[in-house]
């Protein structure tokens, strides 16, 4: 099982690599549908209701994934790049945060804000270029964490199931996760649980990006100062770990205001150094993708050695 696992992870990032999210039928798009489906017939503004509509919207997935991997060596390999890919985004993720910085480049701001309506929760329409190149500067960071560390730690520990369970929850977070009057209670437990979920794979995520910085020629040393410094400041308890390591690493500041549908957050300052640029943001790109690699290498060993 173990070989299987390993195998089949290895083949889910090549794939991702390769071919990037299916254009057509995405199983996390259809998961999407189905989840707002479920929304409408069962919506309350009650905690209780948004924990067993998460529950059961991760749960059934999980165990139609862990029935469907039963069986030989390559059905466990089948089942397991499958479900990897069609939760890895990392090329998908890389491919659009380089074309923002070609569109702000260009001047291009109106298709630029429309793209990081892709990318990032906040309102976009009044963003200009260095607000978008930070939008999606910290929407890569984060991103790199939810997209492929926490695919590829729930998929060594866990197979298949370990990695569905972890986008889903990812996945409803981002739907119904928000502080806003509607979610604030039915909401909570797809926030709490994907806070679960994201934890362990935000630090290796972090810690992956101190080595990925000392590849690629960025500041190692720095990232891990901003790291331990200022990831605990961001109200996410997942999200700034990995927002600081790419800060320090390449010497940008990130947080600001942001702007969600009229409700306005300051988020903190973290890193050191002037905002991030154009530059910066390709340079984000090349990071996220070592980190990727760092986090792939590591994820396949071990998968083998369990």
């Amino acid at each position: 099982m173990a070989i299987a696992r390993s195998v089949g992870l290895a083949a889910a990032v090549v794939l991702d690599a390769a071919l990037g999210d299916p254009a057509r039928w995405h199983p996390v798009a259809g998961f999407g549908r189905a989840a707002q489906a479920a929304e409408r017939a069962t919506y309350r503004s009650s905690r209780l209701v948004g924990v067993v509509h998460a529950g059961v919207l991760v749960a059934v997935p999980t165990a139609v994934v862990a029935r469907a991997g039963r069986g030989g060596v390559a059905r466990r390999v089948l089942v397991t790049a499958t479900c990897g890919w069609a939760a890895l985004g990392g090329r998908s993720l890389r491919r659009t945060a380089t074309r923002m910085a070609e569109l702000v480049d260009d001047g291009d701001l109106p298709a630029a804000r429309t793209l990081a309506q892709s990318l990032v929760a906040r309102r976009t329409e009044a963003l200009d270029g260095a607000e978008l190149t930070r939008a999606a500067l910290e929407s890569l960071a984060e991103n790199t964490a939810d997209a492929e560390a926490g695919t590829l730690l729930w998929g060594a520990v866990a197979g298949a199931p370990g990695a569905v369970a972890h986008r889903t929850a990812n996945t409803l977070d981002a739907m119904v996760g928000y502080r806003s009057a509607r979610y604030e209670r039915f909401g909570w437990g797809a926030a709490r649980l994907d806070d679960v979920l994201g934890l362990p794979a935000a630090r290796v995520c972090a810690a992956a990006t101190v080595v990925a910085a000392a590849l690629c020629g960025e500041d190692a040393a720095g990232a891990w100062r901003a790291w331990r410094r200022d990831g605990a400041r961001h109200p996410s308890p997942n999200a700034g770990r990995v927002e600081a390591a790419f800060a320090g690493a390449l010497g940008v500041t990130l947080g600001g205001a942001n702007d969600y549908d009229g409700r306005v957050e300051e988020r903190p300052r973290l890193g050191s150094g002037p905002p991030p640029d154009t530059a910066a943001l390709r340079r984000a790109v090349r990071l996220s993708a070592t980190t990727s690699a760092v986090l792939a290498t590591a994820a396949v060993a071990v998968a083998a050695w369990r």
